[in-house]
């Protein structure tokens, strides 16, 4: 697998990590886990934002 596509599927992993772990924080109350939940959906579409840069630049 390319890097630019290996980057992609990880930050769109990450993403939805981040989005149950939000999720989850909400249904608990716990706010800790949802700001590490937005914390991890930011940094997947981070990640997945270098995984575009990658693919222009591997032409």
């Amino acid at each position: 697998m390319k890097s630019s596509t290996q980057d992609k599927a990880e930050g769109t992993a990450k993403d939805l990590k981040g989005k149950i772990k939000e999720g989850a924080g909400k249904l608990v109350g716990n706010e800790r886990l949802q700001s590490e939940g937005r914390a991890d959906q930011v940094e997947g579409k981070v990640q997945k934002k270098v995984g575009d840069v990658k693919k222009v630049f591997d032409r």
